[in-house]
């Protein structure tokens, strides 16, 4: 009988150190060692351990369930975490394929995987292209799911599609699922990229007016209603990356998408994997605005649930230090520990900017402009 825990985490693509185990803190965090990269949750484990093994039928099982009830965002994360399985070990994915040809579940993580590679090859552009018919095919299988649309949605950010373009894909995305996350963030990211090539920040706002209209459109405890949280992310990663200074207009709106952001997180219990990635982004956000003690308790609800995003350090850092988000994730943690502990307060200036020594080592930690000290390229 195989250990299902024990071999997935033997499994886990992203390597981990092994760290000091100590004893759970009186703030309920837990230790170090306890704390898994991007792990999966109870449905997904077993069907990973199977596709270790060589057995897709669970992977199919799982994601016919998915389509068949209509469960759209799960079949979404589990689409996207069995092609990220299948970057390494693929052969269950082969004998898939085989046995089923035209299976819309082994199309829909055969074109996902497709992309993910066309995204991470040198050669970008030629792939994105071959991924293309991929895409379209797996839509047509399943004319009902938003997911393939989602795809699609990342392909034309991918592939620098015109506006119009990309507006045309949405209105087939939102036609499915008018609500559906992935459709959503994919749609906040093709806006971010539009912003990096050309608008300047002003940009931003446009970002925050898309993902605060989809938050105030979303049900209760809909992880759309984290969007607004995420366009801060990536306004507070810019400035840190730029040097500059946000000022108080977008102050304010990072504030407002961090509060968001927590009313939603307060949704669902401790050590839900679920809304996991949504809390590490709302934690990486609270720490750059240095607002520790609500830093610690997002830390505290996210439980042993890492996420690389949004702690993987991205282009801008290469090497070890771009390699080590769960090293990163433990760093802002320890550090919004510390400071909540000593009862510092967020520190500003008029210019928006931190003050204080431990506040700009703490962004740079966490921005992934900084480190603890490394031995063998790892955090020692």
């Amino acid at each position: 009988m195989v250990d299902t825990m024990t071999l997935l985490r033997a499994l886990m693509s992203t390597a981990r150190l092994s760290r000091p185990t100590v004893r759970r803190s009186a703030d309920g965090l837990p230790p170090d060692g306890a704390v898994l990269l991007d792990a999966p949750d109870h449905r997904l484990g077993p069907v990973l351990v199977a596709a270790a093994l060589g057995d897709h039928f669970p992977a199919a099982a799982l994601l016919a369930a998915t389509r068949e009830s209509a469960d759209w965002e799960s079949r979404d994360r589990y689409a996207a975490q069995l092609a990220a399985f299948a970057r390494s070990r693929e052969e269950w994915l082969q004998r898939w394929q085989a046995a089923a040809p035209g299976d819309p579940d082994a199309l829909l993580v055969t074109a996902e995987l497709a992309l993910r590679r066309a995204w991470a090859s040198p050669a970008r552009a030629e792939r994105l292209r071959e991924v293309g018919p991929l895409i379209d095919d797996a839509a047509a299988r399943a004319p009902h799911d938003p997911v393939p649309w989602r795809l699609a949605l990342e392909h034309a950010r991918g592939s620098g599609a015109a506006p119009a373009d990309f507006e045309a894909l949405w209105e087939q995305a939102v036609r499915r699922a008018p609500h559906h996350h992935g459709c959503h963030t994919a749609a906040l990211r093709y806006l971010l990229a539009q912003r990096r090539h050309g608008s300047g920040p002003e940009g931003f706002d446009h970002c925050f007016d898309f993902a605060e209209q989809a938050a105030q459109d979303a049900a209760a405890g809909s992880l759309v209603r984290a969007l607004p949280v995420r366009v801060a992310f990536a306004r507070l990663r810019s400035a840190a990356g730029s040097g500059s200074v946000l000022g108080a207009a977008p102050e304010a709106r990072i504030d407002a998408a961090a509060d968001r952001a927590a009313e939603l997180s307060a949704h669902y219990p401790a050590g839900d994997p679920w809304p996991a990635e949504a809390r590490n982004v709302l934690a990486y956000v609270l720490v750059r605005r240095e607002r520790w003690s609500a830093a610690v308790e997002q830390f505290r609800l996210i439980g042993p649930y890492a996420t690389s995003c949004p702690w993987s350090a991205g282009e801008e850092v290469s090497g070890a230090e771009a390699d080590d988000p769960l090293g990163r994730f433990l760093d802002a943690r320890e550090q919004a520990r510390g400071m909540a502990a000593a009862g510092a307060l967020p520190l500003a200036r008029p210019d928006g900017r931190a003050a204080g020594a431990a506040a700009g080592r703490a962004a740079s930690r966490v921005s992934g402009r900084g480190g603890r000290s490394r031995a063998g390229g790892h955090y020692a």
